[in-house]
């Protein structure tokens, strides 16, 4: 039977939110600009723990300390929200060290995304639903908040729904110039795409493609089967964009072990395309091989499932702070996603 997780009350103008990093830390001109923006635009009060002032050599050395942050402002009643710095690699070694009863004891509103993907994979089986945003790059990129991410984080942190994710108008996929403060080249949004034609409803379980692979591979902190029935999967395949055929690969173990078919719906965020440093260049065309390798496991494994390509949820901006753990509807007669 799939689980519903609960949401937790949301902030109100004036609430406090913990800063914490339970991935990497961010230098403090990013964490004084990202909480500026909290202040400022959201009329929220950052309060920042001690792990998101520590450097990175230190946090890699001491994982227990970071799940120790992250369960103290989950106990603290002063504070409504928790938000991550950034994402990282290596959150998975956290989670060994925190005490669900810590977590549950006081249910707050969890926002992260990226290597944060697996903390929210730890609060879905919990029964916490969390948000897909951090500060870094969520709040410190571009002259301006984008006025789409503004809208839906503003309804993160002060409503009991996203509602429905409307299409941007524009997308991009360009690492910010932090020296220059150069505006992002942005191009127009080709739109969604749709496969099946049947409406229907669950809970949301996965997130970045990476750390749902590292749950998978580890079998250490995956809910029990049943609990998925009638869930959707969301998956986005961030800035290591890997090779389609590596997509392919997992969800069909996914399928072999009997875990694809247990998904009534699919969401597959638009995929980011550019990372500094990447060892491999992408084709013109990586979103079209990414979903044709998506769909050739989904047609063999769970031909009746209901996908929607192209969601403005992952890495690529502007994006939406997708909930794990709430209740979401694919509509594809009415091409609409909705979040309860």
């Amino acid at each position: 039977m799939s689980r519903v997780p609960t949401a937790p009350p949301p902030l109100e103008p004036g609430s406090r939110i913990a800063v914490v990093a339970p991935s990497r830390p961010i230098d403090e001109s990013k964490l004084d600009r990202a909480c500026s923006r909290l202040r400022e635009t959201f009329d929220l009060d950052p309060v920042v723990f001690e792990t998101a002032r520590r450097e990175w050599e230190w946090l890699s050395d001491n994982p227990r300390a970071r799940a120790e942050d992250v369960m103290d402002a989950f106990e603290d009643p002063e504070i409504d929200g928790i938000i991550a710095t950034t994402g990282g690699d290596d959150q998975i070694r956290v989670l060994n060290y925190l005490d669900p009863e810590r977590l549950t004891a006081n249910p707050t509103r969890f926002y992260g995304y990226s290597d944060n993907d697996n903390l929210r994979l730890y609060l879905w089986n919990q029964g916490i639903v969390s948000y897909g945003a951090t500060l870094h790059p969520t709040l410190t990129v571009d002259p301006e908040i984008h006025p789409y991410v503004e809208r839906y984080l503003r309804r993160a942190f002060f409503d009991d729904s996203l509602g429905v994710v409307e299409q941007t108008t524009e997308w991009t996929d360009e690492w910010f110039d932090f020296d220059t403060e150069e505006p992002r080249e942005w191009r127009d949004n080709p739109g969604r795409t749709w496969y099946g034609d049947e409406r229907v409803s669950g809970t949301l379980w996965g997130g970045c493609f990476s750390i749902v692979k590292w749950h998978l591979q580890t079998d250490r902190y995956l809910p029990e089967m049943d609990e998925l029935d009638g869930s959707i999967l969301a998956l986005e395949t961030s800035e290591d964009v890997p090779l389609p055929r590596e997509v392919r690969y997992t969800l069909r173990t996914m399928g072999e072990r009997g875990l694809l078919e247990r998904f009534d719906g699919l969401v597959v965020g638009r995929p980011q395309t550019y990372s500094p440093g990447l060892e491999w260049e992408p084709p013109g065309d990586y979103g079209e091989q990414l979903r044709e390798a998506v769909l050739s496991v989904l047609s063999e494994y769970n031909p009746d499932a209901t996908a929607v390509f192209d969601v403005e949820f992952g890495h690529a901006a502007p994006s939406v702070p997708l909930p794990l753990g709430a209740r979401a509807t694919l509509d594809p007669s009415a091409e609409k996603v909705r979040v309860a």
